[in-house]
Formats: structure tokens, C-alpha cells, sequence
């Protein structure tokens, strides 16, 4: 748990969730994916991003350092 709640993997899974929605964005521009394939990449970027999120208001909380 506690490595979850580490600063590198709080921002790792941020910017992980951020290339999947830029990812679902070119690809699907580019006629790549389908539409409801870029849907689904873009709602799994928000998913991950959320989780990051979480983990850092869950720091916040417990009054570590993020």
C-alpha cells in the first residue's frame, strides 16, 4: 500500500491516464479506432487518472507527503 501511495506512482498513474486520453484522441482522429473504440480508450484514461486522484487526496489525508 504504501508504495501506492508514493509520489512516483501518483504521478505515474496521472500521466499514464493522460497519454491513453491523448492516445484515444490522435488515434481516433487519424480513423484509427473506431469511435467507440476511442470511447472506450478515453473512459479507461479517466479511470486512471481518477485513481491517481485518489491516492493523492488518500495522502493528503493521512498527512504524508505526497
Amino acid at each position: 500500500m504504501e508504495v501506492l501511495l508514493s509520489k512516483p506512482a501518483v504521478v505515474a498513474l496521472a500521466v499514464v491516464g493522460a497519454l491513453l486520453a491523448v492516445c484515444a484522441s490522435v488515434l481516433g482522429a487519424a480513423g484509427k479506432l473506431s469511435e467507440a473504440q476511442a470511447r472506450r480508450l478515453n473512459f479507461a484514461a479517466y479511470i486512471v487518472m481518477g485513481a491517481s486522484m485518489l491516492l493523492f487526496a488518500l495522502v493528503g489525508l493521512r498527512g504524508a507527503p505526497a
